[in-house]
């Protein structure tokens, strides 16, 4: 809708002048004949009004939920996002999604548009469909580079085209050329991921919004390559090389309302009876077709993407299965996946071992808001959870950090207070350095190796840009330290947490609102608190087996063994043995009763490339080694990695010669429970770091928000996500503006007579 601005027009008159007051009479009556004229040329350009940013952003800038247009200069123009669709179906230990994103072209200019987005960063993406008018454009898998080539190619001659890049393993972009004036954009993406299984709750999550990140500056460092009394160079050492990429501008809640309605559908079909099936942040509505069926959708139709949507479910029995065991037959291969779930063991007689826990909470700027509530409430649960033979520690940290005790302390009365004491006055604010925390809860001074168990539980949202440098610090450092990540509020960064939770030999939870403080933490130290399953082996008996995960890691109380498996043949049996504490454990599955599964080759890539990815953080594999066992990988299985992309081009060029290209950009939403405020303060600038501490973050999506505000204007909500339409209220708009014309001359043939009239008087 155009934005008008009232005009007020002040004229002066005394009661012997006439003269003014006839003037002012014309000029009104002209102003309402142009306002009539105007309103009926708006309907032949019903886009223009909405087409001028107040600020310019730079081609650099492609955001998280965000579609540009991008300009044939170095200027944006704005685009509106109608909505999105999520559409997932599970079967059994698989979820197929398809998320499908809808646009419009308001302008009258061709266009090239930008979409970055979330995906869940296990997921398998292998697919894209992008319609635009009445074609459909379909991608294929080409190595990156040829992929770019290929697309601007074709950008170039005015063919429609798209490309599907990966920038992180949770965050793809889309590009799609040459957009005409007011077409339509369907994007369509879908993948591949398994279900997630913790004791007896199976679970799906779909990321909808990326936090704001905090990027730490780059440091600038001097490199001497004189030869023959030559000169000194500059270098720059970016710890975020793509922070142009994954730092999202944001609405501010306080002034705008929520944008980008999502709607999400689920068929569960789980293969056992279901129990209790429900949303943990969306209400929504059930239906049951029959015993292990379910169809959820919203309850109350699309809601702002602002947090991520989580299903969970229950078997109907009292326990979950214990073993799961699927196949797919795939070309001349036979791909296998397993679920094992290795027995509880109460000993009475054997005593845990004490353990030393250090706790890590993140108080940053973006763990203001619901999240600090919920971080603060988890560490005080974990503090009443110690138990006197136990040694703990505290640190907490923004831009700086604070270690409550020089070395960790006996978990007696008086230390746990302070503890307490200390983390209640907490309070959110400043940047995520999040790097100098790890290291110092990683430090271990060894002086009590073979007595007591060493843990480090780390609370935040992981809202950093600087992900590698904590998978680094976790690697060099974790020694006989185990990593269990906490991930805090709506929109966490799950990348960084089951990374680091699998570099760490640590686990993942998630606390997505403070009613679930107490269940997940309860469930969290019941790991903590039992032995892990270690020393795991896998053998097949007549087949040769290309098995993922390559190092099978320790799993904890209720956990299950998720392995993969390339096959050359389905026969004999696979056997998987460990150690449950002191004792050995030994399960042997027949493949013959394996059940068909579905998308299980794709899961098997995936994995394959998440190990290549892991080998060679672990300095296992050479980055050569490694980049040839992902390309390969992606090639064959036709996945979107950070070295392939999916890239679709239309033979029929569309945009004529001549025409320019525009870019333009939209905002995401604040994460739900994220504190404006705290993040950007009061003038829209991210709060800067402590004075004594040099480090500052990159204001650069802080300066984005704030421009943006004088560009876009948004709608509160849509109650349908369905393909834009092409109809306009034209006749409305020529109605009023008919009627506005016809007022404006009986105004102007009035107020000529009215003089002659006073003058008779």
């Amino acid at each position: 809708m155009a934005t008008w601005d009232v005009i007020q027009i002040y004229g002066g008159s005394t009661p012997h002048t006439l003269a003014k007051p006839r003037l002012l009479r014309i000029i009104r009556s002209l102003v309402a004949i142009l306002i009539g004229i105007a309103t009926c040329v708006l309907h032949f350009q019903p886009a223009r009004a909405q087409t001028t940013p107040a600020a310019m952003a730079r081609p650099g800038d492609a955001r998280s939920g965000s579609l540009l247009l991008k300009a044939q200069g170095e200027g944006y123009v704005d685009a509106r996002r109608l909505g999105m669709d999520v559409n997932i179906t599970v079967s059994g230990p698989t979820i197929r999604a398809r998320v499908t994103q809808i646009f419009q072209n308001p302008t009258q200019d061709w266009v090239e548009a930008v979409y970055v987005y979330p995906l869940p960063e296990g997921g398998a993406v292998d697919t894209l469909r992008m319609m635009i008018g009445e074609r459909v454009i379909i991608g294929e898998i080409k190595e990156r580079q040829e992929a770019r080539v290929i697309y601007e190619q074709a950008k170039q001659n005015g063919q429609k085209a798209a490309l599907t890049e990966q920038q992180r393993p949770n965050i793809f972009t889309n590009s799609v050329a040459n957009i005409g004036p007011g077409e339509s954009v369907l994007v369509q993406i879908e993948y591949q991921e398994p279900v997630h299984q913790s004791g007896d709750i199976f679970s799906l999550r779909v990321p909808m919004v990326i936090g704001p990140r905090y990027n730490p500056a780059p440091v600038m460092q001097t490199v001497d390559f004189r030869e023959n009394g030559g000169g000194w160079g500059m270098t720059t050492n970016d710890p975020v090389p793509d922070r142009d990429r994954i730092s999202p501008p944001v609405l501010d809640p306080a002034e705008d309302p929520p944008v980008n309605p999502t709607a999400v559908t689920v068929r569960l079909q789980a293969g056992f009876p279901l129990g209790e099936v429900k949303s943990q942040f969306h209400t929504v509505k059930i239906d049951s077709p029959d015993a292990s069926t379910r169809v959820i959708k919203l309850a109350q139709g699309p809601v702002p993407a602002d947090r991520d949507f989580e299903l969970i479910w229950k078997p109907a029995a009292e326990k979950a299965p214990a073993v799961g065991l699927f196949r797919e037959h795939v070309s001349n291969a036979d791909y296998l996946l397993a679920y094992v779930t290795p027995p509880a063991i109460e000993d009475a007689e054997q005593k845990p071992l004490p353990r030393e826990a250090i706790f890590v909470i993140d108080n940053s700027g973006s763990m203001g808001g619901t999240s600090i509530v919920q971080a603060k409430a988890s560490l005080l649960y974990a503090l009443s959870r110690l138990k006197p033979n136990d040694r703990f520690n505290v640190i907490r940290f923004d831009d700086t950090m604070t270690v409550l005790f020089p070395d960790s302390v006996p978990a007696d009365n008086e230390h746990i207070g302070q503890a307490k004491a200390f983390v209640v006055a907490l309070a959110a604010a400043g940047g995520t350095e999040m790097v100098p925390a790890m290291r110092a809860a990683l430090t271990d001074r060894g002086t009590n190796d073979g007595n007591f168990i060493r843990q480090v539980v780390f609370l935040t949202d992981g809202a950093i840009g600087n992900e590698q440098q904590l998978f680094d610090t976790i690697t060099a450092m974790r020694g006989r330290s185990r990593v269990f990540m906490v991930g805090i509020g709506s929109a966490p960064n799950t990348l960084l947490m089951t990374r680091a939770a699998e570099l760490g030999r640590g686990t993942f939870t998630h606390i997505g609102s403070v009613e679930q403080v107490e269940e997940r933490m309860r469930d969290l130290f019941g790991k903590l608190e039992s032995p892990a399953v270690t020393n795991l082996s896998v053998t097949f008996s007549d087949a040769k087996a290309d098995i993922t995960p390559a190092t099978i890691p320790d799993i904890y109380r209720g956990e299950p063994l998720l392995l993969a498996a390339r096959l050359d043949r389905l026969q004999g049996s696979v056997e998987i043995k460990g150690k449950v504490g002191d004792r050995p454990w030994t399960v042997k599955l027949p493949l013959a009763k394996a059940a068909e599964g579905k998308g299980l080759s794709k899961l098997w890539a995936r994995r394959k490339i998440t190990d290549a990815e892991v080998a060679l953080m672990l300095r296992n594999l050479q980055p050569e080694a490694a980049n040839k066992t992902i390309l390969a990988l992606a090639l064959e299985h036709q996945l979107v990695t950070r070295l392939t992309s999916l890239v679709a081009v239309d033979k029929t060029p569309s945009r004529p010669d001549g025409e320019p290209l525009k870019l333009s950009q939209l905002p995401i939403n604040l994460p739900a429970g994220w504190d404006f405020q705290k993040l950007f303060g009061d003038r829209g600038r991210a709060l800067p770091p402590s004075p004594s501490n040099e480090r500052r973050a990159d204001a650069q999506p802080v300066q984005l928000a704030m421009a943006k505000r004088a560009a876009i204007s948004v709608a509160q909500a849509v109650t349908t996500v369905a393909l834009p339409k092409t109809a306009t209220d034209a006749e409305l708009k020529m109605m009023l503006g008919a009627f506005l014309l016809a007022l404006s001359f009986l105004s102007l043939v009035f107020n000529r007579r009215r003089p002659r009239m006073l003058t008779a008087c």
